[in-house]
């Protein structure tokens, strides 16, 4: 696996990795994460990948880590 790039990003930590022919792009926060997974062949190149992660898509995977906390939390309160 080959870490192509980061993505700065103030809440959580964005990596792009290539690896059997797929882009990975991992964000990270606390002790989730969320991979998305994107054929190379789907994709121009490394540029084009990154104007995919936007605002607005960053913004969904901020609230699906609030989901995945809140979820996680009243799985171990019982």
């Amino acid at each position: 696996m080959r870490t192509v790039g980061t993505i700065p990003h103030p809440q959580m930590m964005i990596t792009i990795f290539l690896w059997n022919n797929k882009y990975l792009v991992k964000f990270e926060a606390g002790p989730y994460e969320q991979v998305y997974k994107i054929d190379e062949t789907g994709v121009e190149d490394e540029q084009a990948l990154i104007s995919m992660i936007t605002e607005e898509f960053t913004g969904k995977v901020a609230e699906r880590f609030r989901q995945m906390h809140a979820d996680f939390g009243k799985a171990i309160s019982g």
